[in-house]
Parts: structure tokens; C-alpha cells; sequence
């Protein structure tokens, strides 16, 4: 591929569209919340990040938010730094409760001009990799992460596809699914991510849909949607899912045509004085929605 210029680049991207709907892989476990396999979890950021894990399971469990990605430097303090007998304390608090561990959300991106840079940044994440696998997560998501001004964008975008292959490869050996965060300035617009997972071709390398408002660009949601709907994985981001500034029951609905069976994480950006009560609001929007699909 030639290198072209970026604004040039983003503006025919982002009228691309076409890919045909497919059935996303399934890494769920055997909760069923309604007639859809649609899953309720959770993000730590920001509503959970100060709580420790004890607290986290609790708060989850009663608000029937089953499913909890973990995102990393945060309270609960699941990092790679704990000893293999932490690693099994970790994975006996999941497993003694309702609550699964769905995975990591790390910061990882592979969008480094630094070649010693992107290799630690490899290297890190296959640690975190190694982590869920050892407590009993499903995936560890990753981050596109952005383009620089001084290096053609085509080569930006396939060394995040290749970095992501190298993971998946990986990341497969220990059963863990590499979920790659529609995320960035520039990254996150949509028929960009496509061409990411164009050269990522590894089955175990998806994407983890993000709700930002670029996926209204171009031609519009569906479109965008349809344009990587057979490279999703196990993990859909939300905010809070009454918020009017997003179609999010046309992104349940299209999930539900899929037979997605993955989970919807919020990821909530408010920060409310009760996240108990805020979390059972969500879980009761979310289960009203989910019936209309």
C-alpha cells in the first residue's frame, strides 16, 4: 500500500462500509440473563476503581452485574506483580461467587515508532496474557493506540495488526482471547480499526466495540457496524446505557441478530454519589432494552 495523506486517508475510510453481518465468537460462560445470550458485566473504570477486589464482587453480585473485566492500576490490584498464591486467592474469590472474571483491560498499544518501545509493550501485555489465564479471565484487551505525523499511516496500522497476531498467537495457547479496544484519536474511527484486523487475520484477535461517537461518522452506525460485526469479541463496551447521545438499542439489536453471546461491560463515565443504586439502574435499563431486541 502507497502512503497517503492522513487527512486524505480518514475521509475516504470513513465513507467505507460492507461487511457482511456474521456471528461474533462466543468466550461466555453458561449464564443466560434473558431469551438473548447478552451478558451484563462491568468495567473498574470508573465506577469500581477504588474498590478492592472483596468489595467489587459484593457490589457486583448484588446488583446482579455478573461479569467484571478488570482494568488494570487500579484497587483491586489483580497486576502481574502478585505471587502464583495471590494468583490463586484471586482466582478462588471468583471462583467461591456468582461473579465471573471476564478479563484485563490493559493499556497495551502497539502503535510505537520505538521499536524497543512496541517490544516491551508486546512483552508486557503477554504478561498480563499469562496473568488472566492464571486467575481465571477469559482475554486481556489491548489499545490501537494512535498514528504519528512522521511515519506513513499504512505502516502504523500494520505493525498494530502484526502485534496483534503475535498475541492472538499467544494468547491462544493459554485460551485467552486478544480484544483489541476501538480506541484513539484517529484509531478509533471505524474503517480504520478494519484495516487493524485486515492484517491482524488471527482468529483469536478481535475487537472490543467501544461506543464513541465516531461510530456515527460516514455512512452512519450501521454501517460501521457492519463493517467489523465478524471480527467481534467477547467484550462490548457502553456508558450509562440511558444516555440519548448514543444508539444503544440498535447496538443490542444488531448484537442480538448476531447470536452474540458475549458481554456488554459498562464502562460508565459519571460519577454518582451511590454506584450501588447507579449499577441497579443500569441493570434495569439494560434488561428493558435487551427485552426489545
Amino acid at each position: 500500500m502507497q502512503s497517503i495523506d492522513r487527512k486524505t486517508f480518514l475521509k475516504d475510510l470513513s465513507i467505507l462500509a460492507g461487511a457482511s453481518l456474521m456471528a461474533g465468537p462466543s468466550f461466555a460462560n453458561d449464564l443466560i440473563t434473558s431469551k438473548s445470550g447478552i451478558k451484563l458485566g462491568f468495567v473498574t473504570y470508573l465506577w469500581g476503581k477504588d474498590w478492592d477486589l472483596p468489595t467489587l464482587l459484593k457490589n457486583c453480585a448484588e446488583t446482579a452485574i455478573l461479569g467484571v473485566e478488570l482494568r488494570v492500576d487500579h484497587a483491586h490490584g489483580v497486576m502481574p506483580g502478585l505471587t502464583a498464591a495471590q494468583r490463586r486467592e484471586v482466582r478462588k474469590q471468583f471462583a467461591d461467587g456468582p461473579v465471573k472474571l471476564v478479563g484485563l483491560g490493559t493499556n497495551q498499544q502497539f502503535d510505537f515508532v520505538d521499536q524497543a518501545q512496541l517490544k516491551a509493550s508486546i512483552e508486557r501485555a503477554k504478561e498480563f496474557i499469562r496473568l488472566s489465564a492464571e486467575v481465571g479471565g477469559t482475554g486481556v484487551k489491548v489499545k490501537p493506540n494512535g498514528l504519528h505525523k512522521d511515519v506513513p499511516i499504512d505502516k502504523t496500522l500494520a505493525q498494530i495488526g502484526e502485534s496483534l497476531n503475535e498475541l492472538a498467537r499467544y494468547g491462544a495457547t493459554l485460551g485467552q482471547q486478544i480484544r483489541l479496544e476501538v480506541h484513539g484519536e484517529e484509531t478509533q474511527e471505524l474503517p480504520v480499526i478494519k484495516q487493524i484486523m485486515d492484517v491482524a487475520s488471527h482468529p483469536n484477535a478481535t475487537i472490543c466495540w467501544n461506543c464513541n461517537p465516531q461510530d456515527l461518522n460516514g455512512n452512519g452506525f450501521q454501517a460501521n457496524f457492519d463493517l467489523v460485526s465478524n471480527r467481534l469479541g467477547a467484550t462490548c463496551h457502553v456508558r450509562e446505557l440511558n444516555r440519548t447521545d448514543y444508539p444503544y438499542q440498535d447496538l443490542l439489536n444488531n448484537l442480538a441478530k448476531l447470536n452474540y453471546t458475549g458481554w456488554v461491560l459498562l464502562e460508565c463515565h459519571t460519577n454518582p454519589a451511590d454506584k450501588v443504586a447507579s449499577m441497579k439502574e443500569q441493570r434495569a435499563v439494560f434488561d428493558r432494552m435487551l427485552a426489545k431486541t
